[in-house]
Parts: structure tokens; sequence; C-alpha cells
């Protein structure tokens, strides 16, 4: 394979970042572009599905995040290329029109060569004018969201490529390194008693603007489970009809089963009746210890009908994964997250304290918090108006940075979404 000769942001400077939020800047950049090591040219180009955008998209999108809000009206710079404002804008009206993203895939031009120059000219500005004290101070918070969305598109990365690459027959891996074969934990539940309790994002710290207002809600007495299902618990499922019986599936979710005709996982086949299943590193057995991931909310929901049990509210799962922090009941508050100094290729363990492994489903739409208002300008697009026709996902993945993951973070996707390393927590009425 051809490796792509990638450049780091610490080619444009000669001396180390002047500050924290430099540093910070810096070190992300340089991480996507360890991201990208492993994949040759022709991987970066392929648009496998449209919710799937290419690798190198990818890359000259959070460069045009940079670009677009951090440098373009500051005095003396000149944009690196104005096409580019249309062809790597994604969704926000405020600052033009777009290139339809189903089509993402046939933008053959500029090369990739070209959008790694385009991400050397903006880190160097970024930089060069971080070292001014009032442009610091002044353009910290759109640094920081930056940084942050450049963490969200490096787990895009990630599951993009995982597509990609699960759609040859070949089944490639991105990397071939070991799995963890940690042995299935013992379930137990954590039992929270009927109250009222706060939620939301309050501090000092990055958080978006969706995790905000802090606001009170009353929850009933329930019992959530510490553990995630496991391939095991799913493949008792499967073998028990569970993708033949629809009173366990919402209606809209046993359409889909029956419409795209699923009978397992995302990612999952059957070979020599043996399940197998695609991963970062290419196909390997099924481990029925391993959480199972790769699921739609519907999937997860007719699981837990079918187990006897619910998915949890996002309030539910916020309260008693920051219980279980508050507690410190575990020394590993993180499972299998995305590490500068390692990359986890398969979610193969529940993480203790609730974050990281698979994404969670939850039953809640994803709707504003009471109080809530959108920032003003373009950025105001960046969240509230997808508040629509979407579930909430809570506690990260093995593709969620660790320092990017929150008990207060919600992810949000429609409900027949499966190419994300989701899974699911049981949770039942009662103590």
């Amino acid at each position: 394979m051809t490796t792509i000769a990638t450049h780091t942001s610490a080619d444009t400077t000669s001396t180390a970042a002047p500050n924290p939020l430099a540093q910070h800047f810096l070190q992300t950049r340089r991480f996507t572009d360890r991201l990208v090591e492993p994949l040759s040219a022709e991987d970066c180009m392929v648009q496998s599905m449209d919710d799937v955008s290419p690798t190198r998209w990818h890359l000259a999108h959070t460069t045009w995040f940079f670009e677009t809000f951090a440098l373009k009206e500051e005095p003396g710079y000149e944009v690196f290329d104005e096409t580019f404002n249309y062809l790597f804008n994604s969704y926000y009206n405020t600052i033009g029109a777009q290139f339809p993203r189903p089509r993402r895939g046939v933008l053959s031009r500029p090369g990739l060569e070209e959008i790694k120059r385009y991400r050397e000219y903006v880190d160097a500005q970024v930089i060069e004018r971080l070292a001014s004290p009032k442009y610091a101070e002044r353009m910290r918070d759109i640094i920081e969201v930056g940084i942050h969305h450049e963490q969200q598109h490096q787990e895009l990365i990630l599951t993009d490529i995982k597509h990609v690459l699960a759609c040859n027959p070949l089944f490639p891996a991105y990397r071939s390194d070991p799995f963890d074969r940690a042995e299935k934990p013992e379930q137990e539940w954590l039992s929270i008693s009927a109250g009222n309790y706060d939620v939301g994002y309050e501090g000092e710290g990055f958080a978006y603007d969706n995790e905000s207002p802090r606001h009170r809600v009353y929850l009933n007495d329930f019992r959530i489970a510490k553990n995630l299902v496991t391939n095991g618990d799913y493949i008792e499922f499967i073998e028990d009809g569970g993708y033949e019986r629809p009173e366990l599936w919402l209606s809209l979710g046993w359409s889909t089963v029956q419409e795209e005709q699923w009978n397992a996982p995302l990612y999952w086949m059957k070979q020599d009746g043996d399940w197998k299943q695609f991963t970062l590193a290419g196909l390997t057995p099924v481990n029925r210890d391993w959480p199972v991931c790769h699921i739609s909310l519907f999937e997860a929901d007719a699981f837990a009908r079918w187990a006897g049990k619910r998915l949890p509210t996002e309030f539910e799962w916020e309260v008693a994964a920051t219980q279980l922090l508050a507690d410190d009941l575990t020394t590993e508050p993180f499972a299998d997250t995305l590490l500068d100094s390692n990359l986890a290729l398969h979610p193969t363990r529940s993480p203790a304290g609730m974050l990281g492994s698979v994404w969670q489903w939850t039953n809640s739409s994803y709707q504003a918090y009471p109080g809530y208002r959108p920032p003003e300008g373009a950025l105001g697009e960046y969240n509230g108006k997808f508040m629509c026709n979407q579930y909430i996902l809570r506690g990260g993945s093995i593709a969620t940075s660790s320092n990017h993951i929150r008990t207060t973070y919600r992810n949000f996707f429609p409900a027949s979404t499966r190419w994300q390393f989701s899974g699911v927590r049981l949770t039942q009425d009662g103590t």
C-alpha cells in the first residue's frame, strides 16, 4: 500500500507553540494527520454512502472551519482559495451555498497534495496569530470550538473509512493491531432513587451549547446496567427470531428491517455457519464477550423489549454516569477511547464508568433544554438546527477522543443510523 507522506502542523513553525491554546491546536491537527497515515490517496477519495464523507473532505473541511471562523476577517489574511468556501462548507447556510453532501466523492480536485498545502497554510496562519495575546484572547472561544470540531471529525474519519473498507470484498484492514481479549464481566446494576436531579453542563471547561443550560429533572426509581449488552447477548436475540418478530419493534423500525433486510448488526456476516464481523483491523470472528456495536436505535430498542427491559432516557444515563464517577467506583472511567498514544480498533470491553467503548442509545429525542438559545451568527447553526427527528446517544466510543468525552456530552443521529460505534445499555423501572 502506498502511504501518504503526511505533513504535520509542526512543519509550519520553527519553535514550540507559545501557549497552551496553540499547543492544543497543534496537537489536535497533528493527530488528525496520524489517523490518515495508514491510508492511501485512493482510500481518501471514496464516498461509500451519503452519510460517509471522503477522508480528504474531512481534512479540508476542518481546515475550512478555522479559516472561515478564526482567520477570514483578520487584517492582512489572504484566503487560500475562494472556491473552497463552496466545496468544503458543510451546512452553514449563513456562510453560503454548499456542494451537495452525497456527491463529495466525485471531487477529485483539489487533489490531496493541495489539501495538505491548505492545512499547512492555515496552521501557520493560526499559530502566527496566536502569538499575539490580543488575538488569542479574542479568538479563544472560536479556536476551542474548532479544536473540538476537529476531534468530532477525527471520529468521523475512523467511522467513515471503516464503512469504505467494509465495501471492499477483500475486507482490507485500516491497521492490524492486536485486540484486547478482555473477558465478559458479571452483570451488575446501579439503583437510582426517585427524586429531582440537576442535569446539563455547568463549569469552566469546554462544552457545546446543546449541553446547557443546566436544569432540574424528576426521575422515578430505576436500575441501569453497569455493563453493556454483549455480542453473545445479541446472538441470543437473533437466534430467538429477534429480526422476525414484529411485536418487538417500533413500527418504523419494523418497516426499516423489512426494507433493508437487516438480520444482524452492521458489518456482521455468516461464514461457514459462524458469525464474523468487519473491524478496523479487518474481518474477525465475533467475540461473544465484546460489546455489541453498529446497531441502530430500532435494534437497540427491540433488543431491550426482548430482554424485558428498556433503553434509558438521556437524563437517567447522565445521572447514573455522574454518580459512578462521583462515588469513585471506577479507577478507569474511560474504556477503549481514542488516545494520542493509542488507537483501539474495536470495542472489546464495557467501560467501568459508562464512558467509552460504544455510544449508547437512549430513548430521548434530541431537543433543546429549557432556556436554550443558539449562539448568534453562523456558529448558531452548529447544533440547534438539527433538533428534529434525531435521538440522543451518550458515552462516547473507541473513536472518541478521551479528552472530548463528558457525562453531559450529547451525540445525536437518526434512529436508523448504524455506521457509528453504537450499542446499548439496559434499564428497568424500580430499584
